[in-house]
């Protein structure tokens, strides 16, 4: 049986550790890595990691990736912008946020 497409419920709760979870594959965590960077501001994507994705990518894959990520971001920032809120139609799904130091933790 093959790989399943899509994210696994591990994936999910796994997202904000993705470079080091073993339940994304390298290209999945390159991927987000991209995606990570693109959506960062400012944009810093080195040659580094370009060079990586061109080794697992085509020309045409790395413009449709591209693209996707950064409408996603425009989509985004664009809702954000305009107070656009969730209408709760992934009510009760997990929504994976960055993990982030409390002041008790300090």
């Amino acid at each position: 049986m093959g790989r399943q497409t899509g994210i696994s419920s591990e994936q999910i709760a796994n997202l904000h550790n993705y470079l080091s979870n073993q339940n994304f594959s390298e290209t999945e965590r390159l991927v987000l890595e991209y995606a990570d960077l693109m959506t960062s501001t400012p944009v810093e994507v080195s040659d580094a990691l370009f060079a990586r994705l061109r080794k697992k990518f085509s020309e045409a894959q790395l413009v449709e990736l591209t693209s996707s990520i950064a409408w996603e971001n425009y989509r985004a920032r664009f809702d954000h912008a305009f107070g656009i809120e969730a209408e709760n139609f992934s009510e009760g799904t997990v929504c994976a946020l960055p993990v982030r130091e409390t002041e008790a933790a300090k």
